[in-house]
Formats: C-alpha cells, structure tokens, sequence
C-alpha cells in the first residue's frame, strides 16, 4: 500500500513537472512569434517609406517629343543612347551629325553618360555654310559632338556644376530644379549659354539634357 502511494506521488511530480515546462515553452514561443510580427510589421513600414527613384522629364521643349513609339519616353528608355536619338525626330540632326562622325557604336556602348543633345532648331540655327564644313570635318565634328557628353550619369540634382566631357575638356552647367543652363566659351552662333528645353530623359546608358544651342569647345 504505501508502495503504491509512493509511486502515485511520483507520478504526481513528474505531471506537475512537465505541465510547467510545456508552460514555460508555449510561453517563450509567443515571445518568439510576437518578435517576429514586430519585426515584419516594421520591415513593411521601413519598406513603405523609402523614396520613389527618378523623376519625369521635364521643359517646354518635351512637348516636340513623340507621345508614343519607340521616340517616345517611354521608348527611348529601352535602347542606347544613339538608337533612342535615331529614333525621336526631335533629335534626327544630331543624330546625322553622329553618323557622320562615326560615334554611333561609342555612344551606344559607353557606359553611364550624360548627352547634352541640341534639339534641331539649335542645328537650323546655324549658318548652313558653317554647318555644312562642320560635317565634313570629321576631326572637328567628333571635337564638338563629344564635348556634348559628360562623363557619368547625372540626376538633376547632380547636374549644376562643372563636368569632364569626353573630349578631355569642361563644361559647366548653373541652375536648379527645372531651369538649367550651359555654360560655354561659345557656340557655334558665338552666344554664350544653351538652355535645357527637355531635361531628365532616360535611355538605358545614358541621361539625356536637350538644349537650344551646338556647343563648341573652348579650343574651337
């Protein structure tokens, strides 16, 4: 009898036992799956909040722009500097300008630029006999193109300021927001500053600025 009572007791204990411990662990599994809602209804909120990449184009100068195709924004963005170019009409005296120099495949591949593209007033603004001996010398047509393109993907807001172009020599871009212009010894009309008409034009390699005036670099 007190054999059988002993044992009773003890297994008494051991239920006792074991009831705390599977409390103690369904507790701190709460615990665990609480922290973890936490930490994933933070990551979400962390998530939410980050700012949105990019901005659109902008200038009065966009609405020359195909609204769709291949030319449009949207397009452009899918191909390479040159082919975007070749593709919007807005563009297609430049885009004869890059023929005649051979710079298509350098552009197109060339990685993370930025093209101050003259829109095809800025070209028709030019004398013809003056553009005309431009594009056929070669030399000084490549000079000039090139002086065109910085070194680098530039945002807006990294854009005031004075670049490396890939002719080897400065140019230097002042403004903020939507209203920028560059800087030059001169263009090919003598004036002193191009304005940017259509800013912020992406194309999968480059960042396009298209302005109101051909450039000419500072040893021309």
């Amino acid at each position: 009898m007190k054999s059988t009572l002993r044992t009773r007791a003890l297994l008494l204990t051991a239920v006792s036992s074991l009831a705390i411990t599977l409390s103690a662990c369904g507790s701190g599994d709460s615990s665990t799956t609480s922290a973890s809602a936490d930490t994933g209804s933070m990551s979400t909120s962390e998530s939410s909040a980050m700012p949105s990449s990019g901005t659109e184009p902008f200038g009065a100068g966009c609405s020359a722009v195909p609204a769709d195709g291949a030319g449009s924004f949207d397009g452009m963005a899918q191909d390479p500097v040159a082919t975007a170019a070749s593709n919007n009409p807005a563009l297609s005296t430049l885009v004869t300008a890059v023929g005649a120099a051979g710079l298509g495949d350098s552009l197109n591949t060339a990685q993370d630029i930025t093209v101050l593209a003259p829109a095809n007033p800025a070209f028709e603004a030019v004398p013809a006999d003056a553009l005309k001996a431009l594009l056929a010398d070669k030399t000084k047509l490549t000079a000039v193109l090139t002086h065109h393109v910085i070194e680098g993907r530039l945002a807006p807001d990294e854009l005031a300021g004075t670049h490396t172009t890939l002719a080897g020599d400065e140019v230097t871009i002042e403004g903020s927001g939507e209203d920028f212009s560059v800087a030059a010894d001169g263009t090919v009309l003598g004036t002193t500053k191009a304005s940017v008409i259509c800013g912020n034009v992406q194309t999968a390699n480059a960042t396009v600025y298209i302005i109101d005036q051909v450039l000419t670099p500072p040893a021309m």
